[in-house]
């Protein structure tokens, strides 16, 4: 399908430290639903050091280790006001399990260091020595949404700030209050690997429709997409995982 609708421009944030967990199929499933809808994508890496860029469209983070998020601190304390802004005029964002973190007030690793965050997502993690590992399922806005986890940082959110969905099956923030993720305005945070947007075709469209709005001014047209392998995949698993 040719891409004349408009340009679109993706901001996948630190790929090298934090992308460990497959994440980068998030921005790769973006650019492919971008050009089969008609839209043109354009990926741009950005790595620390680097000033962040201010034309972005939709912004993409995802999971690391703890020494890759202290690797990434500075920068990111170093374009938080960019980050913010951008977030505050309603930049679609998707920041996956360790950026998710990030992205939040703070994250205390288990050694007690407490690394600040920018704080565009109202929740703080503490990291513990058990994991919280395995298959989850979601209620969302988006339907049932399917996913991995793997993570040691247990979330809490505070009063306010909500949740990205609740869990049917799994262990979510932490554990305790079923929830999973959280979302401000278009900013979504989550610990959901699989990569997540591949296995959740219609949430990935949702991020892109508000990308497309926001950037040219004009409805978002979608093309033409057979998501029948990804619908019979998460299907499966929440058939699966959960007993209703």
């Amino acid at each position: 399908m040719s891409a004349n609708k408009g340009r679109i421009k993706i901001v996948h944030i630190y790929p090298r430290e934090m992308s460990i967990y497959g994440d980068l199929g998030n921005t790769r499933a973006l650019a492919s639903r971008l050009r089969w809808h008609g839209y043109e994508p354009v990926v741009h890496q950005h790595h620390p050091g680097n000033d962040f860029p201010t034309d972005a469209h939709l912004v993409l983070g995802g999971g690391g280790q703890d020494s890759g998020q202290a690797r990434v601190e500075d920068d990111l304390a170093h374009n938080a006001d960019v980050l913010r802004a951008l977030a505050a005029d309603g930049t679609p964002m998707l920041m996956i399990c360790g950026m998710y973190q990030l992205f939040g007030n703070a994250f205390i690793t288990v050694q007690g260091e407490r690394l600040p965050g920018i704080g565009i997502l109202d929740v703080t993690t503490q990291g513990n020595a058990k994991r919280m590992i395995g298959p989850v399922v979601l209620r969302t806005a988006y339907g049932d949404v399917v996913g991995y986890e793997n993570h040691s940082g247990s979330t809490k959110l505070a009063p306010g700030q909500q949740p990205f969905g609740t869990v049917r099956s799994g262990m979510g923030n932490n554990g305790i209050d079923a929830t999973e993720g959280a979302v401000t305005g278009n900013v979504f945070g989550s610990y959901l690997h699989g990569p997540l947007l591949p296995a959740n075709p219609r949430f990935a469209d949702a991020l892109i429709k508000l990308a497309v709005e926001r950037a040219l001014c004009a409805l978002f047209v979608p093309g033409l997409i057979d998501d029948e392998i990804a619908d019979q995949a998460r299907t499966r698993q929440v058939r699966r995982l959960v007993r209703r």
